[in-house]
């Protein structure tokens, strides 16, 4: 019985003061208006105003109406306004998968701009994907999976957004320090410090022990990059880690980066979404953003 647009109208005459005037804000005619009103009113029962010259004097039940639509106006535009930033894609959250252990720092550097950048977008990060990030992606877990290992599928996508190179990190006392790159069999004796995930998925092993069929004396696994460097630190393994990370570490402990083999070991680090939410301006801002980040 009571529709939006007799509380736009109840509340525009209280403003405007006039039937007039509250007409011409709402884009209506003065007789659409009063016919609007007038069916209210024959509805209702009661007069929701009365004439006193050429001012209208709101009824009680007049009032009543005005203080409804002084709390559902206010409510249903903010309403109106969130759903049009969410078509716009300017509002939202963004759920991150991690399928990559020292990214984590590589994202703090894409999070802050982006959050200074999308102030209505919420940020959340899916630690607990780092190593199972597709199925969580194809099941609307998360919104955005960073990976160096893609596996393109049907309704996927993955975009590049840096290239990196893979080194072995050694103490700077150690004598593999002084050395242009490492050999297979330079760390047939060395501990190797990785993350807990299975030897399959470790590029080290992929594209290093594996074709000169050497293997370290001993694997030791770490969950945290910070535990892991403070290990290597210490004398007590060598881990493989991303170049840029070792040596933004570097300033302030005692390690050192040296190159897997003659050639090196490249990789590189993509950040996946689903086809269906291509065009979805918050989501692309990020990867934009994470294209341009400086390591």
């Amino acid at each position: 019985m009571i529709e939006r647009i007799h509380l736009s109208i109840i509340r525009e005459v209280d403003r405007r003061g006039s039937l007039t005037a509250a007409a011409d804000v709402l884009c209506l005619t003065q007789s659409a208006l009063s016919h609007a009103v007038k069916k209210l009113e024959v509805g209702l029962g009661t007069p929701v105003w009365t004439r006193e010259g050429r001012s209208l004097r709101l009824t009680q039940a007049g009032h009543a109406l005005l203080a409804l639509a002084e709390r559902v106006l206010p409510q249903l535009e903010h309403a109106e306004g969130q759903m049009l930033a969410y078509a716009r894609g300017e509002r939202g959250s963004l759920r991150i998968g991690m399928e990559c252990h020292p990214c984590y720092q590589w994202l703090l550097k894409v999070v802050e701009p982006y959050l200074a950048a999308w102030p209505e977008v919420d940020v959340d990060v899916k630690q607990r994907f780092q190593f199972g990030g597709l199925k969580a992606l194809l099941g609307y877990e998360i919104d955005l999976l960073v990976t160096p290992d893609p596996l393109f599928k049907p309704g996927l996508r993955f975009v590049p957004v840096f290239d990196f190179e893979q080194v072995l990190v050694v103490h700077s006392g150690h004598p593999l320090a002084r050395r242009a790159h490492a050999a297979p069999r330079d760390l047939s004796d060395e501990v190797l410090i990785t993350y807990p995930v299975d030897i399959e998925r470790l590029d080290i092993y992929n594209q290093f022990f594996v074709p000169a069929g050497c293997a370290p004396r001993e694997r030791k696994a770490i969950e945290t990059t910070d535990i892991m460097l403070q290990m290597v630190a210490s004398g007590r393994g060598v881990a493989a880690l991303p170049r840029w990370l070792v040596e933004e570490y570097a300033g302030r402990m005692p390690v050192a980066p040296v190159r897997l083999g003659e050639a090196g070991v490249f990789k590189q680090i993509f950040l996946g979404t689903r086809e269906v939410d291509a065009g979805t301006t918050y989501l692309d801002a990020f990867v934009e953003i994470a294209r341009h980040a400086e390591l």
